[in-house]
């Protein structure tokens, strides 16, 4: 796989990502702008799978996400602060967030 460019994208750049992705939105603004998207199980455990398995995405593509964990959800955001804003790497991350869980 080819690392990404890593630099912030402009806002076109961001919207035209956005739109390529599923239940994903903007958070937060400036500095902290991120894409974010919630994912909800059916039982604790399964969630706990999942964050394991983001947290083995996030060390092989050493890009690491904000995870909020409760009961049966997940909140996870991606953002790179090396540039303060989105890279192509977020949005990355983002799909093969999503390559994780069945369709």
């Amino acid at each position: 796989m080819n690392t990404p460019e890593v630099r912030a994208l402009k806002p076109t750049e961001v919207i035209l990502a956005l739109s390529q992705l599923t239940g994903w939105r903007l958070s937060g603004d400036g500095e902290n702008i991120a894409i974010e998207k919630s994912f909800e199980f059916a039982q604790h455990s399964h969630a706990l799978l999942f964050v394991n398995s983001v947290g083995w995405l996030s060390e092989k593509l050493n890009h690491h996400p904000e995870l909020v964990l409760t009961y049966q959800k997940c909140v996870l955001r991606w953002n790179t602060h090396d540039v303060r804003g989105l890279s192509r790497l977020d949005f990355e991350a983002a799909t093969q967030t999503d390559a994780l869980l069945p369709a």
